[in-house]
């Protein structure tokens, strides 16, 4: 008996945490009905320039980890890659950017509403 309660208790424990880990998806956070005034120059722009660039932005042999080819300088970039960032620094996503100087909750809200619009 003291097995099966240790297995089932060890099930539990990780359904919790498969639960709690889900990352919110740009489906969770659809474009709002009366869509957004957020763009590439007036939010975009600045956001990504101030948590990315310093890895996202530079020559391969200074990225800091970051993959090759995941350059988010232009707003085509942004747009391309608009799904990966929402994934992992927009909303309540916060794998990105790495470091005690993480954008606010609200800045990550605005990225998702405009990630989540098409990044226009």
């Amino acid at each position: 008996m003291r097995t099966s309660h240790l297995v089932v208790g060890s099930l539990l424990v990780l359904g919790t945490l498969a639960i709690a880990c889900k990352e919110t998806t740009m489906a969770d956070r659809p474009c709002p009905p009366e869509g957004t005034k957020l763009t590439y120059d007036n939010f975009g722009k600045g956001f990504l320039d101030a948590n990315c660039q310093r890895c996202h932005g530079v020559p391969s042999d200074d990225r800091k980890g970051a993959p090759s080819g995941y350059d988010f300088s232009s707003a085509a970039d942004a747009r391309r890659f608009r799904e990966r960032i929402f994934t992992r620094a927009a909303a309540d996503n916060t794998t990105m950017p790495p470091g005690p100087d993480d954008p606010a909750e609200p800045e990550r809200e605005k990225l998702a509403e405009w990630l989540s619009c098409g990044a226009p």
